[in-house]
């Protein structure tokens, strides 16, 4: 059984190098055949052409990996489509700066262009057969979902509804009590369950089904909770013989943080210049829909619960609050303005919020600030909210990445301190990478439902 499942994974693995290694070769053939020879004064001597090559491979290993262009278990074949469709841009965009640099002068780009398209065509048609070939590799799971309440029920559900191809449902449990493992294996013998989905369940009933799970060569997909991610980046030592795991507040080391602030500071510079014409055609087209300003301020938290004021492009009516009650947009909200919407889904009214990374309220990377009124009804929820201001709040960030702007609030913090736990310069960069991907996906910025005034249904207009 051990064996069979690490030849399939290693079949997975081939399926997945071997789209990186069509791109490659298809960008060495039109290296060779036009730019090489086109090199300023002396010949690119072969070694430089292998050094050239395999910068190729690894940029554009590490970008289709990034996107999820090789997430063959979890990723439908449109989105393995759009993955490999950005990551082929992204790779080949920085392989004509490379290419310019190395020839000293303008080049066409049609011949990157045409490779561009090329392997767009093969990454579609590798989608459509390696996910067919994963399917039949790996067949769906027959997955037993294991819960205590309602709300884990339901995510439990939406996690194998949403993954067809990996999970057959075939029965749930609730557990209501410490001693129900006989109930649990009686359970599992009964629907010949392979796999079991864990939700909500008390530490103690969790860790027996684990350790049992493991004894048994089970797989066990665990919905974690607050703790998982504060103990997850515990560091361990060795006190008096014994090992100790200690957690503690995010503190960032020195030479993170300045590098961090640089960071902040050049991508701020370099964005309000890129965006300028972006920033100006906008301006003009608030003004002219309604001749109201053109820039709204919020109060929005940052790092230990410091307030500022946030600067977005405006979106909204000039009166969208006129009622004093703080909330989200929904998602036929009649206060977005026309322009708003198109400003919104192209993301163009965050924009100045440059502005605020360059005065320091700000980071580029970060759990984006909420209002003060609106997280305080999540920390009436849940008390576990208050840890995201650890850091200092972000533009982007793992949950602006990984979810939705109606994600639960709960789920979206869960992802925040996934960050906060493993922030570093390399995490940065995946996530300002990975934010170019969600730029173009009109699902990422679904309002909340209409009547709700936060992200949980819990808190609603009353």
């Amino acid at each position: 059984m051990r064996h069979e499942k690490q030849w399939k994974n290693a079949g997975l693995f081939l399926l997945q190098v071997s789209i990186v290694l069509i791109n490659t070769i298809l960008f060495a053939v039109i290296w060779y055949a036009y730019y090489k020879g086109r090199m300023w004064g002396t010949t690119f001597y072969r070694k430089g052409d292998y050094l050239l090559v395999l910068l190729y491979l690894c940029l554009s290993g590490a970008m289709t990996k990034l996107y999820g262009g090789v997430d063959l278990k979890t990723s439908r074949i449109s989105e393995l489509i759009y993955s490999h469709v950005v990551a082929i841009f992204i790779t080949n965009a920085l392989m004509y700066i490379v290419i310019l640099l190395l020839t000293r002068r303008p080049k066409s780009i049609l011949p990157l262009l045409l490779v561009t398209v090329l392997e767009i065509i093969v990454g579609a048609i590798w989608s459509y057969v390696a996910n067919h070939l994963t399917n039949r590799l790996f067949k769906p799971a027959d997955v037993l979902l294991v819960y205590d309440n309602e709300e884990a029920f339901k995510n439990g559900g939406e996690i194998i509804g949403r993954l067809t191809w990996r999970f057959n449902p075939v029965g749930e449990l609730k557990l209501t009590g410490q001693d129900e493992m006989d109930k649990l294996i009686a359970k599992m013998k009964n629907t010949k369950a392979t796999a079991l989905m864990l939700c909500g369940l008390t530490s103690t009933q969790r860790n027996d089904i684990i350790k049992y799970c493991v004894e048994n060569d089970i797989r066990a997909y665990v919905r974690p909770n607050i703790g998982d991610f504060i103990i997850s980046n515990a560091k361990t030592l060795q006190m008096a013989n014994l090992p100790v795991m200690i957690c503690e507040r995010a503190t960032p080391s020195l030479f993170y943080a300045v590098m961090k602030r640089l960071t902040d500071i050049v991508i701020s510079l370099l964005g309000l210049v890129i965006a300028s014409p972006f920033l100006l055609i906008t301006a003009i087209a608030i003004k002219a829909y309604d001749h109201g300003p053109v820039f709204y301020k919020q109060v929005r938290l940052t790092k230990n619960g410091r307030e500022f004021k946030i600067l977005k492009f405006r979106s909204m009516k000039v009166d969208a609050e006129k009622d004093g009650v703080a909330r989200l947009s929904s998602e036929n909200d009649d206060r977005i303005t026309p322009v708003g919407k198109i400003i919104r889904a192209c993301r163009i009214d965050e924009l100045p919020q440059l502005i605020n990374i360059l005065k320091g309220d700000l980071a580029v990377v970060g759990p984006r600030p909420e209002r003060p009124e609106i997280a305080a009804q999540y920390v009436e929820e849940m008390p576990e909210f208050s840890l995201r201001l650890q850091v200092k709040a972000g533009l982007t960030g793992y949950a602006q990445v990984y979810g939705k702007y109606n994600t639960e609030p709960y789920d979206k913090l869960q992802m925040d301190l996934m960050y906060v736990n493993k922030m570093g310069l390399v995490s940065d960069v995946k996530i300002i990478l990975a934010t170019i991907k969600i730029l173009f996906m009109p699902e990422s910025t679904e309002g909340i439902a209409d009547g709700q005034t936060t992200a949980s249904g819990k808190v609603k207009i009353q």
